[in-house]
């Protein structure tokens, strides 16, 4: 069961759509915060890694979670960001490792990559697993120190 604490983002490409409209249907505990696209056709993964961003940066979301066909492009756009730090995860360990050692406050899905079911898996440990800070939190204040 997810955590109902945290305001959850989603956007998604044309080729991340159908996975996103999966993800919001089966984890109707959430209250989703839908930045798009609203359809399938053909469209811009950078608009929607910024809405999502932006979203981060004004803290109007605690997570946001992106979907293209890779991840690929999601991950390159968001992390353009300051304060955004999005971690494409195909595995339930990326998932586990992005939040314990990373603090990642954006999951990337590659949603022509791997399956619905191994995405809505990937969601729960993302939203459920905390982060260690520790050592960690020296090394999340280094990429602060870059942004």
């Amino acid at each position: 069961m997810t955590k109902q604490k945290n305001k959850i983002g989603i956007a998604s490409d044309h080729a991340g759509f159908d996975m996103k409209s999966t993800l919001q249907n089966d984890l109707q505990n959430i209250s989703w915060i839908d930045y798009g696209a609203y359809n399938a056709d053909s469209t811009d993964y950078p608009l929607y890694a910024q809405k999502v961003a932006h979203a981060i940066q004004k803290n109007e979301i605690n997570f946001g979670i992106l979907i293209c066909g890779t991840g690929i492009g999601m991950s390159i756009a968001a992390n353009r960001y300051r304060g955004v730090r999005a971690a494409l995860c195909s595995s339930r360990d990326f998932a586990i490792m992005s939040r314990k050692h990373n603090n990642a406050n954006v999951l990337i899905l590659p949603g022509k990559i791997i399956s619905v079911d191994l995405a809505l898996e990937i969601v729960k440990i993302f939203l459920n697993t905390e982060f260690e800070g520790g050592r960690h939190l020296r090394r999340i204040s280094l990429i602060e120190e870059i942004e």
